[in-house]
């Protein structure tokens, strides 16, 4: 960009450092394991593309999530994915030690480089302890993402937040704005005030050396539910930490309800809090009404989500769409009968990947229902099957349906398979000439790209108000996939009844919310789908260039530039530039 002012170029002085647990940045490196991650990955390449001054810090993970794997009776195990970073990433030479109950622990890092589409790259830097010198004990704490117990997990969290400063620092990267991606790199604070003290006991601390702290600090909260909050007993904190960082926490409001909860302390430690949607940003401050907390919309990267024959379909008519995402708005002018074309193609490719995955064969003709989540039991993915009857004699009078399921639960979470046995179970009874149920196997990336792609309607049924914003309706919208949706996270705001999608209503009881699912299969998505496709086409149409050209995290990077990182550069940029304008007139 080349334009005096842009919310995306602030002053070169001004660096970021964006720190995540997670970060998804290529299919064959499982160093991720949903949502958070992938959200992650998906911002970095579009602060690559915007040529922003950031560097984002995570862990190796060198076992990596978890391969899942099911049975015929549906019952869930889970195997490693190991990796080696040595075989995919670039050594750095720095070494530097965090001391945890008494040892000090050596971390090193590895470097992977983001492209962008202008040809910026940014460093995202993976950090391991796997290192001879290291206690055996100690060399396994970046190997498994959320794995182990909660005191693996504070382990983890002092690597990545006072690591990972201390990493930056001796890479010669000293940031302006730090940002938390969620509560696990809280203690990023504590290495901070560290360095701004340059040597001095935590306890010497001054209020003006923690403003000057928390003015570099923002902290982007992603969960609607208290439980969600890493929280750690305060014996846990004092001989893990040490009593020095322990005592110093509980000194600045760290501590609630007799426990190390990282939330309180990102939110204590930060100049700019946001949640992750509009209807997350009232829950958040509901659940923290001591605090001042925005909202900022998460996106995706639509290079990363819009399948190769929709890419190709927007090279054609809006060929700079991927430098600037709003361009998307402009696809209510593709024709109609274009827009049919791509999206046989990619619902063909979905088709063949579940035939080689699976054996099943299903109809490229035939209406399909996707829904790939992780499968935690709020997500709800058997709201489908309340009154299975219903959902038969649906299919049976109004048009033959295919759905399809995928979803990880993890290792821990008992309710979690119970709902993936129970939607196998169900599967297995249902499916009939009219309606053909898959659930796929070891939901990941590269089969997440097919689903958005592939179905004709996303699924979402969460139990409100637990939806942070969710994200994956927003990768289907990309390829004129609308929404079939509770009204809840980012759905709130994209949808538009029968025009980006349909709403499914709210009610208590949830029989009722199945009642309204049902109704609009019925009434109105099937009989269209079967019987009106040039409304069909149209609402395709309208979701790419409304959902489409907002939804993406290059609108959603200019907003945290805007408002979080640099409003005072911003704002400074703007008025340079009215003065001229002022004395030329």
């Amino acid at each position: 960009m080349s334009l005096p002012f842009s919310p995306l170029h602030p002053s070169r002085h001004s660096r970021i450092a964006y720190f995540s647990m997670e970060i998804a940045v290529s299919p064959e490196m499982p160093t991720y394991s949903g949502g958070l991650g992938v959200l992650a990955g998906d911002t970095l390449r579009s602060a690559a593309d915007a040529g922003l001054p950031l560097a984002a810090v995570t862990l190796a993970h060198r076992k990596g999530y978890f391969r899942q794997h099911l049975d015929a009776c549906g019952m869930q195990t889970e195997s490693e994915q190991p990796w080696n970073p040595e075989d995919r990433l670039i050594a750095e030479e720095p070494v530097v030690t965090v001391t945890l109950e008494g040892r000090k622990i050596a971390v090193r890092a590895w470097r992977y480089d983001v492209k962008g589409v202008t040809g910026h790259s940014i460093s995202i830097y993976f950090l391991d302890t796997d290192l001879e010198q290291n206690d055996p004990r100690d060399r396994v704490l970046t190997d498994h993402l959320y794995g182990g117990d909660g005191d693996y997990r504070l382990r983890q969290e002092a690597i990545l937040g006072i690591g990972g400063v201390r990493l930056l620092h001796a890479l010669g990267f000293r940031a302006a704005v730090y940002h938390m991606n969620e509560g696990h790199a809280a203690l990023l604070t504590v290495a901070l005030v560290e360095d701004q003290l340059r040597g001095a006991p935590l306890s010497t601390a001054r209020p003006e050396d923690l403003a000057a702290v928390r003015q570099k600090c923002v902290f982007t909260t992603h969960t609607p539910v208290p439980a969600g909050h890493d929280r750690f007993s305060q014996e846990q904190s004092h001989r893990i930490l040490g009593s020095e960082i322990a005592s110093f926490l509980e000194q600045h409001g760290g501590v609630h309800d007799g426990l190390l909860n990282m939330t309180y302390v990102a939110l204590d430690f930060s100049r700019f809090v946001n949640g992750v949607a509009m209807q997350h940003g009232k829950v958040s401050r509901s659940m923290f009404p001591e605090y001042e907390i925005s909202a900022i919309t998460n996106g995706v990267h639509a290079v990363t989500w819009t399948a190769p024959a929709f890419q190709s379909l927007y090279d054609r008519h809006m060929p700079r769409w991927k430098q600037d995402n709003v361009t998307l708005r402009y696809a209510i002018d593709i024709p109609e009968e274009e827009i049919v074309a791509a999206h046989m193609q990619s619902k063909q490719a979905l088709m063949d990947a579940v035939a080689a995955r699976t054996g099943v064969r299903l109809d490229p003709g035939v209406f399909t229902l996707g829904f790939a989540r992780r499968a935690a039991t709020y997500k709800r993915a058997d709201l489908l099957f309340t009154d299975p009857e219903r959902l038969v004699q649906c299919a049976r009078e109004h048009g033959p349906m295919q759905v399809l399921y995928s979803g990880k639960a993890h290792p821990a979470d008992t309710p979690g398979k119970e709902k993936v046995r129970r939607v196998i179970e169900l599967a297995r009874q249902l499916s009939s000439d009219s309606l053909r149920i898959v659930y796929l196997e070891n939901y990941e990336w590269q089969m997440a790209a097919l689903l958005v792609s592939g179905v004709d309607v996303w699924l979402n049924t969460p139990k409100r108000p637990y939806e942070a914003s969710g994200t994956s309706g927003m990768k289907a919208a990309l390829n004129g996939v609308p929404s079939l949706s509770i009204l809840d996270g980012w759905w709130i705001e994209g949808w538009i009844e029968g025009v980006t999608g349909w709403a499914i209503q709210d009610h208590d009881d949830e029989s009722a919310e199945a009642g309204s699912l049902y109704g609009h299969l019925e009434q109105v998505v099937l009989p269209m789908y079967y019987q009106q496709p040039q409304q069909w086409c149209r609402i395709m149409r309208s979701t790419i260039a409304l959902n489409g050209s907002f939804f993406n995290t290059q609108r959603m990077l200019e907003q945290y530039v805007v408002n979080a990182y640099f409003p005072e550069d911003i704002v400074a940029q703007a008025a340079q530039i009215q003065e001229p304008a002022m004395a030329s007139s």
